[in-house]
């Protein structure tokens, strides 16, 4: 299900009829965990002083890609004081301790709503019950968790990544299927969402090609990691026909790596990746990558959205899914110019 993107001046409009009857909100930010990064971002001021927030506490899985970077932007540009809004952001730097600490802070603080990106799926069971204990509201954004009561969260916001990856392995059939390709997998962090499905999708859209996938490794969606483990695949193996990477930061580091091994991306190692950041546009433009599946990261508006209306006692979807595209070079060389992330 396509979603269009909510515009900032709704939430503007709204807060100043709507949200006139909650009770004041505290803008104190969650106590951070050992190591966990924790800000307040008020964005600016009310328009008018006797606005009251929605205070909602949020915690990022950290900075790991562009893809992250985009996607806190657009969620701390849009949960402004300006847009009715009293936003305590944390980064848990990779650690779901971390977040669970945090989401903690925010129940005893007591704000509003309570959002988060899972780090991984498992392990939320507890936490989530003292949320619901509190009743606090939680909004899960980009990845889900993994539980059979699906009361303890309101709604889950984010792309359809087994449809991500089976865009890609349908695109790798399509151009490779007959070549007797042999694919490297660059996995996600083990046993987040985005990893597990995305991986799912692609094995399952090759299945019947002669596509052989013959080594699968995490780099944990870091540039920095997927070089390491591209460097590995080189030394490993005498022929490497094809790279799906499930972001494009581990694609940019195996082309690094592929580049100093004295090969051509794009050419003599095929690359295929998820996301469409600026980075990974540029190179697909470039001809170093020949394929990127879309994983749209701005969520702000449609999580300013759903706060607001779970605020409010309306009734929201359970299940929101992002539009995501598809970038040939054609295609990348003309989104780049106007591409906002």
């Amino acid at each position: 299900m396509a979603r269009k993107m909510w515009m900032r001046g709704t939430v503007a409009a709204l807060s100043a009829t709507a949200l006139l009857a909650l009770g004041a909100c505290s803008s104190e930010q969650a106590p951070a965990a050992e190591g966990e990064e924790t800000t307040s971002y008020d964005g600016g001021e009310t328009e008018e002083a006797g606005d009251e927030l929605i205070s909602i506490g949020f915690s990022q899985v950290g900075a790991e890609s562009g893809w992250r970077a985009a996607n806190t932007k657009s969620i701390q540009d849009t949960l402004t004081a300006d847009n009715g809004f009293d936003l305590s952001f944390s980064d848990a730097q990779q650690k779901q301790e971390n977040q669970i600490q945090a989401i903690r802070s925010y129940i005893a603080q007591g704000v509003d709503v309570i959002s988060f990106s899972p780090v991984v799926e498992t392990g939320w069971g507890p936490v989530l019950e003292e949320a619901k204990a509190a009743d606090i509201p939680v909004i899960l954004t980009d990845r889900a968790v993994d539980t059979e009561d699906d009361t303890l969260y309101e709604s889950f916001i984010g792309s359809d990544f087994v449809l991500e990856g089976e865009m890609a392995g349908e695109w790798a059939v399509e151009q490779y299927d007959g070549e007797g390709y042999q694919m490297v997998e660059l996995q996600g962090t083990t046993g987040s969402a985005p990893a597990i499905d995305r991986k799912e999708g692609f094995a399952d859209a090759i299945s019947g090609s002669d596509i052989e996938v013959i080594d699968s490794q995490t780099g944990n969606f870091t540039r920095t990691e997927g070089k390491q483990v591209m460097e590995g695949f080189l030394q490993k193996y005498d022929e490497i026909d094809l790279v799906f990477a499930h972001n494009d930061d581990m694609g940019l580091g195996a082309i690094e790596a592929i580049e100093a091994a004295g090969m051509t991306p794009g050419e003599d190692i095929k690359i295929i990746t998820i996301d469409a950041v600026k980075d990974g546009m540029q190179a697909l433009a470039d001809g170093k990558i020949n394929y990127i599946v879309e994983c749209n990261p701005l969520l702000g508006p449609d999580l300013a959205e759903v706060a607001q209306k779970v605020v409010a006692g309306e009734e929201v979807e359970k299940r929101i899914v992002v539009e995501d595209k598809t970038f040939d070079q054609e295609a990348a060389v003309e989104a780049l110019p106007s591409r906002e992330y």
